[in-house]
């Protein structure tokens, strides 16, 4: 497995959110799943974890997502970056 990851500052999350859900890029299509984390302490930042089967799938998503330019509109973001799982633990 591996994913990308991504944070952004969507400002109003109610606005952001079926923006998102349209997937207008097509970034998560080859996505075997996603999930958004907000910050506890501030609702309007978000982090967009996507899970792909392999890292050549996550980077085509990130290219994607990438040449859309659709993250240009936020100006406090990070580019997703590719990831594997080093380890889980479960308690």
């Amino acid at each position: 497995m591996a994913f990308f990851l991504t944070r952004l500052n969507v400002g109003d999350y109610d606005a952001w959110k079926p923006m998102f859900d349209e997937d207008g890029p097509g970034a998560r299509r080859s996505g075997v799943g996603h999930r958004i984390f907000r910050n506890a302490d501030n609702a309007a930042e978000v982090y967009i974890l996507v899970e792909f089967a392999t890292a050549d799938e996550a980077r085509d998503g990130r290219a994607k997502l990438l040449a859309s330019g659709v993250l240009d509109r936020f100006a406090d973001k990070t580019d997703p970056v590719i990831i594997e799982e080093a380890e889980a633990v479960r308690y």
